[in-house]
């Protein structure tokens, strides 16, 4: 049973990777402060220098492993979608608007009534 757990969790090489990441992200903050006098230029491409290897580093793990996947499968889906016609779409958009309006009318006048109800009960 602890074998299961560990092939699930990565085991302690994960553990390791996730520390690397970790480590390599907070060196990025640490020197961006750092040489906050140097041109933004350089500090952005280093940046994506290092989000490049960490994202790299994370995806060797288990866990980054399976965003990946997440990641493809959910491309795939997207690509199985029907997507609407653009008259069907404005058709769409003209009900809701119109369903909006009609609701708002109703919700108006209910609560104009309540309001006068009150207002003659109040005196």
């Amino acid at each position: 049973m602890s074998t299961n757990a560990e092939a699930q969790s990565g085991g302690p090489i994960d553990a390791l990777k996730w520390v690397v990441v970790v480590a390599l992200l907070g060196g990025l903050a640490y020197g961006n402060a750092y040489f906050g006098g140097e041109s933004v230029l350089y500090r952005a491409l280093g940046a994506l220098v290092v989000f490049a290897v960490a994202g790299f580093v994370a995806l060797q793990t288990v866990k980054g492993a399976a965003f990946a996947s997440l990641i493809k499968e959910s491309r795939a889906e997207i690509r199985r979608v029907v997507w609407p016609t653009r008259p069907e779409l404005i058709q769409t958009t003209m009900i809701v608007i119109g369903v909006t309006l009609v609701v708002a009318l109703l919700l108006w006048g209910l609560d104009s009534l309540i309001g006068w109800g009150v207002s003659s009960v109040i005196g």
